[in-house]
């Protein structure tokens, strides 16, 4: 508040103008007013109180600011440090997943040593194969074997299951298989059923802590006459594509032309003691051309039926005129450009027995 103004006045008192003998000499008196507010004086106070209030607020949204900024501060130190904890482990995971895609990728090249490199041509008789896992090893696994000077074995087996667990059964399947009996200078070829019969056997007396089952087909082919003694344990029924279709038009009823031969099964490898595997002989004709496959083939191509049956069967149809090499290699370009060809639902294996004149 600015102090109260003080006034001076100066009264000048004079008469009417009288001669100079007559003038009263001028007197001074002081006069002090009584203090009176300025004018808008309420209003600055007002202003002033405003503007205190907003520079208090200021204050406090400022410190605000600053314990939200020291709380993030904090977030973001601790999220630092979670980062570089998964960091680390994602290093370790990483670590892990190479190692273990290494031991994956030997275990696969293991699996293709125990397949047979070149397969064996006697006689009249030629064995052409295809085998494509679904990942790095296969539950499936065949083999194609000279058992004496006429006779060829073949087996394809199909562990129930993918990935490891279904190729380590695989390998004990490969082993104990037992093809033939052997005294002293003698030897006995084994009957197929028999043979599946011993593979039962053995399966289930390594009392597994898991169950496992498998299917499986064996065969024994006479190079000299064509005559085939085959036995199958739940293992689906191969397929005969007889001289005559190459020479033909595309039938109207391919299933009967391409049809699955007359041969028994008997149960799952693994699932009944003492069960009973029938054999089955048929006689191939030169030209003929026999087909065993895993249910692989199935899953790829699907169940969807067409006019020459199932889409497989289709393929099969397709390639007639083809021999056993070109047909396989052209079957296994077919299912590359087949939908989902890169990620595979199951293994694929196919043998292909051919008989010449």
């Amino acid at each position: 508040m600015l102090a109260p103004r003080k006034l001076v006045s100066i009264a000048l008192s004079s008469a009417r103008y009288k001669p100079k003998s007559s003038m009263v000499a001028p007197t001074l008196r002081l006069v002090r007013d009584d203090p009176a507010p300025l004018p808008g004086t309420s209003a600055d106070s007002a202003q002033s109180a405003q503007r205190l209030a907003h520079f208090q607020l200021l204050q406090q949204e400022h410190q605000a600011q600053e314990e939200r900024l020291a709380e993030l501060q904090t977030e973001i130190n601790y999220l630092r440090q979670e980062v570089q904890v998964l960091r680390r482990r994602d290093e370790v995971v990483h670590f892990y997943l190479h190692r273990l895609d290494e031991e994956l990728r030997l275990a696969a090249r293991l699996q293709q040593d125990f397949l047979p490199k070149t397969l064996p041509q006697l006689g009249k008789v030629r064995f052409h194969s295809l085998f494509r896992p679904a990942g790095y090893v296969s539950g499936d696994l065949f083999d194609i074997f000279r058992l004496d000077e006429n006779h060829v074995g073949f087996y394809l087996a199909d562990a129930i299951g993918h990935g490891v667990p279904a190729a380590l059964l695989t390998m004990f399947l490969r082993t104990s298989l037992v093809t033939k009996e052997i005294k002293g200078a003698q030897y006995r070829i084994l009957d197929p059923g028999e043979t599946l019969a011993r593979l039962n056997a053995s399966l289930l007396c390594q009392n597994f802590s898991q169950t496992t089952f498998a299917t499986a087909v064996y065969g024994v082919v006479d190079v000299t006459n064509g005559e085939l003694r085959i036995a199958r344990a739940g293992h689906p029924c191969p397929v005969l594509i007889p001289a005559a279709l190459a020479a033909n038009a595309p039938p109207e009823t391919p299933d009967i032309a391409i049809a699955d031969i007359d041969c028994a099964s008997g149960a799952l490898l693994g699932v009944f003691p003492d069960e009973v595997f029938p054999t089955s002989r048929i006689c191939l004709n030169p030209g003929d051309r026999l087909l065993i496959h895993s249910d692989g083939i199935d899953a790829i191509f699907g169940d969807a039926t067409t006019d020459y049956g199932k889409p497989w069967r289709h393929e099969l149809i397709r390639l007639r005129n083809a021999d056993g090499v070109t047909m396989l290699s052209e079957f296994s370009t077919r299912l590359d450009t087949h939908s989902g060809s890169l990620q595979p639902k199951d293994d694929l294996t196919l043998i292909a027995v051919e008989m010449f004149a």
